[in-house]
């Protein structure tokens, strides 16, 4: 497991213990998004803010990944599906781990959504690429949701279900929803040794974004996996930047909005 090791800590900070990922692989699902259109700028203002790590497809290492500037840790996302699919929910693999590795990743991540009709076939793949991360040592970051028809996407009973599938499967970091209560998600991230990083979701102002960063790290959270929240603000350096002050440092989220001394 040495491997896995070496390379979660290009990701999850040493002191922390704790990470901040932007992920930007919304492009093969939603089309050329706000945001998104130049790879390289992004990628160094998420950088100059402070993320630990950023999330790719395999297609845009080679056009969006830093070409300079402060390092960042590389996640190769092997998931895909595009918002024309009459069932967006089914995600299918697009990139393998050696791909991944070639590509000079850190980790690579999975999507998989509990309760869509492909669930199955996503848990299965998922299963495969976990064999491939344990003999490869590199992390293995599963999204996972619960997508299904009655589904209630903030349910703590799916949200925890979620995250013990993932466990089960052998992941190395979760990312899912937060339940919105920082009573109802203390007893998922207690029940999980795995860090669990909560999802932004669509873009929602400043101060209620951190508000729900703050409260689920004082829940348990080891952090975020946040892409829309971050990389369509008018500043997203100094947005990435009150995330990482909020998660990495604890202050609040008024506090983490100004600039540092």
């Amino acid at each position: 497991m040495i491997g896995k090791e070496i390379r979660l800590e290009r990701i999850l900070d040493r002191n922390t213990g704790k990470t901040v990922i932007i992920p930007m692989d919304h492009g093969f699902s939603l089309g050329q998004i706000d945001g998104l259109t130049n790879m390289p700028r992004i990628v160094s203002e998420v950088s100059k803010g402070g993320a630990n790590a950023i999330v790719l497809h395999k297609g845009m290492v080679k056009h969006g990944h830093r070409k300079g500037g402060r390092d960042i840790g590389l996640i190769v996302h092997l998931s895909a599906s595009t918002s024309l699919n009459p069932d967006p929910n089914d995600k299918v693999l697009v990139c393998t781990v050696e791909e991944a590795i070639a590509l000079g990743a850190d980790a690579v991540s999975i999507h998989i959504n509990l309760g869509a009709p492909n669930e199955s076939r996503m848990i299965e793949e998922a299963g495969g690429i976990a064999k491939e991360c344990t003999r490869w040592g590199i992390p293995l970051m599963v999204m996972i949701y619960p997508r299904g028809e009655g589904i209630d996407p903030r349910s703590p009973q799916a949200i925890g279900h979620c995250v013990r599938v993932a466990e089960e499967l052998g992941a190395d970091l979760i990312k899912t929803n937060y339940t919105g209560d920082p009573a109802t998600f203390r007893p998922i991230t207690e029940g999980c040794p795995v860090p669990v990083l909560i999802a932004g979701g669509e873009k929602t102002g400043d101060l209620d974004t951190l508000h729900a960063i703050h409260d689920a790290v004082a829940a348990g959270a080891a952090g975020v996996c946040m892409g829309r929240n971050a990389f369509q603000r008018s500043d997203p350096a100094a947005f990435v930047r009150a995330i990482c002050r909020t998660v990495h440092e604890g202050v609040d989220p008024e506090t983490a909005l100004e600039a540092p001394e």
